[in-house]
């Protein structure tokens, strides 16, 4: 009799994977927000079980948005290894005779995707305690690692300021961003760059406004009516400053790689009170130069931290383009896509709907379907380096992008889940542990015009899953 028991619970389980329905509550706030269930991709599964409690249009190829950063993550855990890092180098082109080098200053860079400022001033300082002091020649920036088209910051929705517009480049420093303060003081704005570049000027010509004025949702949108504009050297920010928001900042990219890069390094050159007589031009180093300095960035445990957290897309491009360069060959967009299928191959992994175009989910065109991705990220759970990637996801109602998500739900903290928004996507992925203690992996795609409003039927899902008693 218990054998029958048994049996019965097990055809039970595998024929519930087909038959389970979408909770009532999830339904109903589908179809509050007029999305058609046609419109889903669902797939909820135990992490050890060989079949999903819940599967709907789960074999449909959607658009992940950012959720395509657990592929670029997991696969940079297994082919690059936790402890990783990149490196950027600086070469003397010329002789180094008391303090002055009589030629070219070469930095090359291997694709870091945190080279930060204060990174920067510390290598920098390193290089004035290695003995240069003064820079005859030019500046000369290697950017051949990475083997890249021509990138328009324009061309995914035309705010080419936006950091999350960034293109990849070898030799990435501080995501090529601007950090704009704005300090309102009674009738004036003041607006501060961090860092202050060297020759590039801000043209303020914001007008303080009392109240945030037509802008939706008050001082959440605050910034929606200024405009920035680079001209040049020069960043021209037009429009109207809420001054009863108070003080705020945004991060914005108003300059090619290379132009950022040179002017950082004056500016910070000059700090530590070194000279370049020259100017800056991309280029290599010569035959003869030496190996003067090596900056190795954080290893790739800390690294996709950020990606994953923050949804970091410069970041996640930079290691996608990272897992197609071996063998000291340079890093492109088809060397990585095919390293990663290879992966995939090698995992026993078969994605034929599989569309990659970055690996950060900036795209219109990058393609999973809902089962394929539950798939992936439970052979995460069951592998050497589930915590590390678990450990990177955001922790539901706690920090990263799902900070303000179900906060004081019995579910915060009981979830580690990476979000994706783009316009007419909505997606969530990652694992909930249930009141029972369970580990689920839950995927919960949108791809709708109206899928900015389906974050409640997402978060109803997660607080099902979450207290489920077995």
């Amino acid at each position: 009799m218990k054998f029958f028991i048994a049996l019965f619970f097990i055809f039970s389980l595998l024929a519930g994977a087909q038959a389970a329905p979408l909770p009532p509550r999830v339904l109903a706030e589908l179809k509050k927000a007029h999305i058609p269930a046609s419109a889903v991709g669902v797939v909820v599964r135990e992490i050890k079980a060989g079949a999903p409690l819940i599967a709907v249009n789960a074999k449909l190829p959607m658009n992940p948005a950012s959720t395509m950063k657990l592929l670029t993550t997991y696969a940079g855990l297994e082919l690059l290894g936790p402890a990783y890092t990149w490196k950027t180098e600086a070469w003397l082109d010329g002789k180094l005779e008391q303090g002055v080098l009589q030629g070219d200053l070469v930095l090359k860079g291997y694709g870091d995707p945190k080279f930060t400022i204060e990174q920067f001033w510390l290598w920098l300082r390193e290089l004035r305690a290695r003995g240069l002091r003064e820079i005859r020649g030019d500046l000369v920036l290697d950017r051949s690692y990475f083997e890249l088209p021509a990138h328009d910051p324009a061309a995914f929705d035309n705010d080419p300021v936006r950091a999350y517009n960034v293109g990849p480049d070898a030799l990435l420093l501080n995501f090529n961003t601007l950090r704009l303060r704005y300090l309102p003081d009674g009738d004036a704005l003041k607006v501060i760059s961090e860092p202050d570049l060297n020759g590039v000027t801000l043209d303020n010509r914001l007008v303080p406004q009392v109240a945030p004025g037509s802008t939706k949702g008050g001082c959440d949108n605050w910034d929606d009516a200024i405009r920035v504009q680079p001209d040049g050297d020069s960043v021209i920010l037009q429009g109207g400053y809420p001054s009863v928001c108070g003080e705020r900042e945004q991060n914005l990219s108003v300059m090619p790689h290379p132009r950022y890069v040179a002017a950082l390094f004056r500016t910070l050159w000059q700090e530590l009170g070194g000279a370049l007589q020259g100017g800056a031009r991309e280029g290599v180093a010569g035959a003869g130069a030496q190996l003067l300095s090596t900056h190795p960035s954080a290893p790739l445990s800390e690294v996709i931290r950020d990606i994953n957290k923050f949804s970091n897309n410069v970041m996640a491009r930079q290691l996608f383009l990272t897992l197609g360069a071996a063998d000291g060959a340079t890093a492109s967009l088809p060397r990585s896509i095919e390293a990663t299928r290879e992966w995939l191959r090698g995992k026993g992994l078969d994605f034929p709907e599989l569309v990659l175009e970055n690996g950060a989910g900036l795209s219109r065109a990058e393609r999973i379907s809902p089962q394929h991705l539950a798939q992936l990220l439970q052979s995460a759970a069951t592998g050497p380096l589930s915590a590390e990637l678990v450990a990177s996801l955001p922790i539901l109602g706690v920090d990263g992008s799902a900070k303000k998500r179900l906060r004081d739900s019995p579910a915060t903290g009981h979830a580690h889940l990476k979000t994706g928004t783009l316009e007419g996507v909505k997606t969530i992925a990652g694992y909930v542990r249930s009141h029972a203690g369970r580990e689920w992996v839950l995927v919960f795609f949108i791809n709708h015009p109206n899928a900015k409003l389906g974050q409640a039927a997402q978060d109803a899902l997660i607080e099902w899953v979450q207290r489920r008693h077995y």
